[in-house]
């Protein structure tokens, strides 16, 4: 980047996964309690100049510690979030829940806040940064109507099923450059009402909300599709590096903070 260092980027864990859930090979270790994270999460970063750094769950009080050794935070995504994050009862259709996660990765957000750290959260992640915020999810989307698009692909996360409307003179059109963008899809839940200071800033064309910002902030995006599987698309790799830029630009704010 600018002086030849990469900014640290935390991302978060997709998944914790039991031991029962382990298939043991002969060669392998043996089952235990894992975490688990897609590769193209790490590879997005990287080919947009950071330097990714996974993060598992941790106690609350090493969260502060390790996210001010970061420039940058990317909120990936996951199961689904349990509703008692934001007070609502469970649905017969919500998926598996992993409350320890979600503490952790709306703690994660709310001192990424706290910090001023830019922000990338995708999928699972943006419903979390929404419900950090105090905001709401729809936690089923079929029962929203039979308006409502399928937002539960089968294909490949490299391919895209639907397109999305971004709003005008927003941050998010500007990285991706464009007012519309095609996109994949992998959730069945979405963003209800808004989590404090977030404006929702794309749509699919059933209403869902697709995409959100903090026009605050310097740099807190979220998407509701997996950008990371899409990044062979430089639209969606202009997300990434807007992260890592926005991060770079901190790290070199504190550099010359330190040397005056």
């Amino acid at each position: 980047m600018g002086d030849g260092l990469r900014p640290l980027i935390a991302v978060t864990t997709s998944e914790v996964r039991s031991a029962e859930r382990t298939q043991q090979t002969p060669e392998g270790d043996p089952p235990r309690l894992d975490m688990a994270l897609g590769l193209p999460y790490l590879k997005a970063v990287e080919a947009a100049g950071g330097l990714p750094v996974v993060v598992p769950p941790l106690d609350h009080g090493a969260i502060l510690p390790l996210l001010s050794q970061v420039a940058g935070v990317c909120l990936s995504g996951g199961p689904d979030l349990d509703p008692a994050a934001y007070g609502a009862e469970r649905h017969p259709a919500l998926g598996p829940v992993d409350v320890v996660l979600d503490r952790f990765e709306i703690e994660v957000a709310l001192q990424a806040d706290a910090l001023g750290l830019p922000v990338l959260a995708i999928c699972r992640g943006m419903q979390a940064l929404n419900v950090a915020r105090g905001g709401t999810l729809h936690q089923h989307l079929p029962d929203q109507g039979e308006e409502i698009l399928s937002h539960r692909q089968t294909l490949p996360g490299t391919a895209t099923v639907h397109g999305v409307r971004v709003a005008p003179g927003s941050r998010l059109a500007g990285l991706l450059g464009s007012e519309v963008v095609q996109v994949n899809s992998f959730h069945h839940q979405a963003v209800d009402q808004l989590g404090e200071s977030l404006r929702a800033v794309a749509w699919s064309d059933d209403g869902v909300i697709e995409g959100l910002e903090d026009p605050v902030r310097d740099f807190t995006v979220g998407v509701q599709w997996h950008c990371e599987t899409l990044t062979h698309m430089p639209e969606e790799a202009a997300l990434f590096g807007g992260l890592v830029a926005a991060a770079d630009g901190r790290v070199q704010r504190s550099t010359v903070t330190r040397a005056a």
